[in-house]
């Protein structure tokens, strides 16, 4: 009989056996073991999931204590707020394998940005945030302070009038983690838009590039953050894609022990939702194993690779822990149940 407080929890626990169905069940059924036990969760997010609208999930999730810092691309950092402020100007192509290269120059002059179906409206996002943010970088270029990438995108989006939202604020993760001063590293950030506008600044002379801290601070810093995070019963690492969003943070365990020479808690939970096959040097493709050779894991660490596509997966997932996180009596006699019918 269906729980009906647990529709999705039920649903996996019937129905996702094999494959990656299992992978998924078992990832979830992890992550839920390790939050009850006072565990934190560190996510990594690559790609362009905040134009896929991933902050629907994500947003409740850190609301509710499922997720406790972020990795993510300059990419997501800057889509998540365009979600907020443009989202009526996206426009989406269903049929976007079937488009031709004279439609997408058409879209080029349009000026609209596909992301695979779906498009960023330049004028109202871009160039729209571009109007609050470059005040702010030029004032701290004219009084000489330094900051993390990310804490420019902290305090615009905390400071947007609400007469600006065009998306719902609930959906937004980026509201939400800086409202909770979440934990995040932007490694690489230089590749984004705003990355290249920014340069573009600093050029024409009206910034000064060391307004922004560097990727190394990122680190310096991320070590301090890591060894509070897994304070107690650790902190566990969720992954989405592959890329600088999860090779950076991943390594600050080996890079405290073998770099710094302090001690560190081994990551205390692993789990990844890729597309990318296993081949020669492939990180985005490598098996967990493989990450214990570099001491980012250990043979203890329970691991998950879910190969599949994340906008399908991930709210699947965080839903299923939602739904356990508000009622925790009936997900333990769920499970109970399921598992004693296995």
């Amino acid at each position: 009989m269906l729980q009906p407080n647990l529709p999705i929890l039920d649903f996996v626990l019937t129905h996702y056996k094999n494959f990656n169905a299992r992978a998924t069940r078992d990832a979830i059924l992890a992550y839920r073991r390790h939050i009850v036990a006072g565990g934190r969760m560190f996510w990594a997010m690559a790609g362009a999931m905040s134009s896929a609208q991933l902050g629907i999930c994500l947003a409740p999730a850190i609301r509710e204590g499922l997720i406790h810092g972020l990795s993510v691309t300059g990419a997501n950092l800057e889509e998540s707020l365009f979600r907020l402020v443009a989202h009526r100007g996206y426009e989406d192509f269903a049929n976007y394998r079937y488009l031709s290269q004279r439609d997408d120059s058409l879209l080029l002059a349009s000026r609209k940005r596909r992301v695979t179906d779906t498009t960023i409206p330049e004028d109202q996002a871009f160039r729209a945030v571009e109007a609050r943010i470059v005040p702010m970088w030029k004032h701290a270029s004219e009084v000489g302070v330094r900051r993390f990438w990310h804490e420019y995108f902290y305090d615009l989006v905390q400071a947007l009038e609400l007469s600006v939202y065009e998306g719902d604020p609930e959906a937004c993760w980026l509201l939400e983690a800086a409202r909770r001063r979440l934990p995040i590293v932007v490694p690489g950030y230089e590749d984004s838009t705003y990355g290249n506008i920014f340069a573009s600044y600093v050029k024409s002379g009206e910034c000064n590039a060391n307004i922004v801290k560097s990727g190394i601070e990122y680190m310096v810093a991320f070590y301090e953050q890591y060894q509070a995070l897994s304070a107690g019963p650790g902190v566990g690492f969720f992954q989405i894609g592959g890329g600088i969003a999860g090779d950076f943070p991943i390594c600050v365990v080996p890079s405290l022990k073998h770099d710094v020479g302090q001690s560190a808690k081994p990551w205390a939970y692993f789990c990844q939702i890729s597309d990318s096959t296993t081949s020669y040097g492939s990180y985005s493709g490598a098996t967990p194993n493989e990450k214990i050779t570099w001491d980012k894991l250990t043979e203890d660490t329970p691991m998950f690779v879910i190969e599949s596509d994340a906008t399908l997966v991930a709210p699947l997932v965080l839903r299923a822990l939602l739904e356990s996180k508000r009622d925790p009596a009936g997900a333990e006699a769920l499970i109970a149940r399921k598992e004693a019918e296995a």
